[in-house]
């Protein structure tokens, strides 16, 4: 297609309003409900100019992107509209169209006045794919569309010239993180590092964070894990013309996605207050005087004509209201909807206390004296306190450090069991790896128990930088016993990788001439001077299938690990032993149950070694 022929059919376009709209769904983990759409256009399904990327490259280059930008909003605002699609509508906008100068101010405005959508449910979502150099005309630009009520988002952060700039200068409202620095997350850490930063940025400017393309259920897992509560992506929904209304066609998907194995803790039902809401057409007056009758009552949720809450009203905010001159008499009368905070936190009583507590460390406007808001499938239950969950955050880790090996910090033995039981509970595939180090006591013998505690930190480093840890769980028995949890579906590539990090690792604790012979001398337990391969690994793996679940108990399970463990260590030098508890032999050879224990040692580490 000629250069011609392209600005021919955006012209035939433009006077044709032939464009549609495709709505993709944000969605709120914490609060299980669609926050709003992000309209994508689409140009004739039968033209070269199909594809936004054609469309408006063409337009850009035709002089004509805000004419463009214009006839797609407008296609956008009457689909939304006509589906009465509730919450935000996310437009696009890029900062040039703005600065053309056929770019007409107000018009977006008109055009949500004309299908009755209040510029409070719009988010001018900022696209940038061209260098911006006029910041000033862009800054002045955006703050006429916040005065109008609107609200600003940056989208594709980190992927754009200025982005950093952009969200320095502006303060948006929503930040989107571009689709690379999802891709993979859960196998990167230098990504999950990425995106931590533009959390704690997040907080401090007082945007929201959305992470847009999650397209697989483990990259889910670790933004959950993280503290990213809005997410947005194939994995949930694909952009299409009539989309979900509720986000509870989407929860198989998002629950079956955030089960932790980690202990996360109980949920919210130790923290429900059930406390009495308002409507939101009920006068300031009587929502005034239940205050003033109840002392202790900090906080009263606001629903709306479904008994979804729609916004929370804090006791030290409303008596600032009212302090002003006239505001009692001006407000008595009118709805409690006129003074009610629309920022307020909502999640599911099904939530853990280590999630909500990073939604509520993640909110900057949060204050210890403010409640929260628990439902239950979208619909009010109860309020909760911040202090509280910190209180119960603070017992959780307290009761932790109890159990905690004292050298490597991991989880010791009864989290270990508390793990495995829960693996047990919920009928999940997982594999259950007793991981051991060879030659560890002669180790000790020839190089001191000094050198020997640097071997277990690597192997635990080792061990954390192959797990998920949104999804898996790393323990320590003791000595140099590890106990792994593997959720995630490629764990016996993250073991073989794990070989091969701890034998790369480990090279830098030898001497040379023990390098270079590959082996070294030392007593055995019969005193005897025996020769030693350098230290590997044997680790045992129990492949544990929902269908065994309710055969095991934990202790049995870990006495299979063990028993893995022991038949790998037949094998001279790195080995991985699995057994399939699909196979009617493995469950029948199982020992009595034992439970895990250390081997016997010096408390600050090293055990004496298998």
């Amino acid at each position: 297609m000629t250069i011609t022929e392209q600005l021919g059919a955006l012209a035939t376009i433009l006077a044709q309003g032939n464009l549609h709209t495709l709505f993709q769904p944000i969605v709120s983990l914490s609060e299980r409900r669609i926050l709003g759409y992000e309209a994508l256009s689409r140009g004739p399904s039968n033209s070269a100019l199909h594809s936004p990327i054609n469309l408006f490259a063409v337009a850009r280059q035709a002089g004509r992107l805000s004419e463009l930008e214009i006839a797609c909003r407008e296609t956008a605002c009457r689909g939304f509209s006509e589906q009465k699609l509730a919450g935000k509508l996310f437009l696009n906008v890029s900062p040039e169209s703005l600065l053309e100068p056929s770019h007409q101010p107000g018009m977006t405005l008109k055009l949500l006045q004309a299908h009755g959508i209040p510029p409070s449910d719009v988010v001018i979502e900022l696209t940038e794919q061209t260098p911006t150099d006029d910041f000033q005309l862009l800054y002045n630009a955006l703050h006429h569309y916040r005065a109008m009520g609107f609200s600003i988002a940056l989208d594709d952060l980190g992927a754009g010239y200025s982005s950093l700039r952009l969200w320095s200068e502006l303060r948006p409202d929503y930040v989107k993180i571009d689709r690379h620095f999802i891709d993979g997350i859960h196998q990167d850490a230098l990504k999950r590092e990425f995106v931590g930063s533009i959390l704690q940025i997040a907080k401090a400017s007082r945007a929201q964070v959305i992470a847009e393309g999650i397209e697989l259920p483990e990259e889910l897992t670790v933004l959950a894990e993280m503290g990213v509560d809005l997410v947005q992506g194939y994995l949930l929904a694909r952009p299409q013309e009539h989309p979900p209304h509720d986000a509870r066609v989407l929860l198989p998907k998002l629950d079956s996605n955030l089960m932790p194995l980690a202990d996360e803790g109980s949920d919210l039902s130790a923290l429900l207050i059930e406390q009495l809401a308002v409507q939101q057409d009920m006068p300031t007056a009587a929502v005034l005087e239940a205050f003033r009758s109840q002392a202790n009552l900090n906080s009263l949720a606001v629903l709306d004509a479904q008994q979804q809450p729609c916004g929370i009203v804090h006791r030290h905010s409303l008596s600032e209201a009212l302090l002003k001159p006239y505001a009692t008499e001006l407000f008595a009368r009118k709805p409690i909807s006129r003074l009610m905070s629309e920022d307020f936190l909502a999640v599911e009583v099904s939530q853990s206390l280590q999630q909500v507590s990073r939604l509520l460390t993640s909110r900057a406007r949060q204050r210890m004296e403010e409640d929260f808001i628990i439902t239950l499938d979208g619909r009010y239950l109860g309020l909760g306190r911040v202090i509280d969950v910190l209180k119960l955050i603070t017992e959780m880790k307290i009761q932790q450090a109890r159990h905690a090996n004292p050298l490597t910090l991991l989880p010791g033995n009864v989290p270990i069991q508390q793990c495995l039981t829960r693996v047990l509970q919920q009928g999940r595939e997982a594999a259950i790896c007793y991981v051991d180090i060879d030659s560890f006591k002669p180790f000790n013998d020839i190089y001191g128990y000094g050198r020997g505690d640097e071997v277990l930190l690597c192997l635990a480093q080792c061990l954390n930088e192959r797990v998920d840890p949104a999804r898996d769980f790393v323990g320590h028995i003791g000595g140099d016993d590890f106990m792994l949890v593997l959720n995630s579906p490629d764990w016996r590539k993250r073991l073989n990788q794990l070989l091969e990090d701890f034998q790369a690792q480990c090279r830098r604790f030898y001497r040379a001439e023990h390098l270079e012979e590959g082996c070294f001398v030392a007593h055995n337990r019969q005193g005897q001077r025996q020769e030693f391969a350098l230290l590997s690994l044997s680790i045992g793996v129990v492949h544990l299938h929902p269908e065994a679940c309710a055969e095991l108990d934990a202790s049995l399970l870990a006495e299979l690990a063990s028993q893995a463990k022991h038949q790998a260590k037949v094998v001279p030098g790195y080995s991985i032993q699995v057994l399939d508890t699909l196979s009617p032999e493995v469950l029948r050879s199982a020992p009595p149950a034992q439970g895990l224990a250390p081997a016997p040692g010096h408390p600050g580490g090293t055990a004496a070694p298998t």
